[in-house]
């Protein structure tokens, strides 16, 4: 049965193709590849991310609270219909990720965020996780707001597969076309060359890992996929009206947009 419920902290570095290109050879030495890697250069992870009208959950996630949360569809390839997909809460609460999700047919969950009605509960499923979301959709008024693919190396530790290290590269995002099943296809989010790397561990990570990523100068970022195309949709939006009023905070939270209260993160 796959995890379906993750807690860990996450490290973003955005590198260059020569960097992944000397260093990918050198982590195995202490990790393997994903069982698809092995067989495949990368495997196709696809998204569909909700958000309020006002893109509530972007903005409270680009000020940096100390909790934040997001709610998204991911697919392996490009699902049909009828195929398993997952929906996923991912939450942060300070620097600290967790994320969980369930098994659902596509066209359930769908229905499930278009009209908050949970579905029939069937074995694939993860109970707990159905009665999370089914919260989430009552204090948030969500729609389907953005598209983001990616093409992606997994590598576990051999020695600790609580850590995790990940390449994405081919970023791209739409705002049209808000179906898994209509393909993977979209604007590009970063420069040709640049890759993003990501460590997935508990709380520490190995010597031999931090001495990699001091020799070759590899350096942390906060970085979300998400936040990163919100924010060049503003700037695209900004020039299309020649400016406008660029004094504006973005990411300030109206009252009206914040739900009264937050349920406690499980673990």
């Amino acid at each position: 049965m796959a995890i379906e419920v993750f807690n860990r902290y996450e490290k973003k570095f955005l590198i260059d193709t020569k960097v992944y290109e000397d260093i990918q050879e050198k982590l195995l030495d202490h990790m393997i590849l994903d069982e698809y890697n092995k067989n495949h250069d990368f495997y196709t992870i696809s998204n569909i991310y909700y958000d309020t009208k006002d893109n509530f959950l972007i903005r409270n996630s680009l000020s940096k609270p100390k909790y934040k949360e997001k709610l998204r569809l991911r697919a392996y390839g490009i699902p049909q219909n009828n195929e398993k997909i997952y929906l996923e809460i991912k939450k942060k609460v300070c620097g600290a990720v967790n994320k969980r999700r369930t098994t659902l047919i596509l066209h359930e969950a769908y229905d499930f965020v278009s009209t908050g009605i949970k579905p029939e509960i069937k074995d694939y499923m993860n109970h707990q996780v159905i009665n999370e979301i089914e919260y989430i959709l009552k204090i948030y008024d969500l729609e389907p707001k953005v598209y983001l693919a990616y093409d992606r190396k997994a590598m576990f530790c051999k020695d600790n597969r609580d850590l995790r290290i990940t390449f994405d590269t081919n970023i791209r995002t739409r705002r049209y076309d808000l179906k898994l099943e209509d393909g993977n296809h979209g604007e590009p989010l970063l420069e040709k060359g640049k890759w993003l790397m990501e460590v997935k561990a508990g709380k520490s990570i190995p010597l031999w890992l931090s001495e990699m990523l001091s020799q070759y100068k590899i350096f942390s970022s906060s970085f979300s996929k998400y936040g990163e195309e919100y924010q060049k949709m503003l700037l695209k939006n900004m020039t299309k009206k020649g400016g406008g009023e660029q004094c504006s905070n973005h990411y300030s939270m109206p009252a009206q947009s914040a739900p009264r209260y937050q349920y406690q993160v499980q673990y």
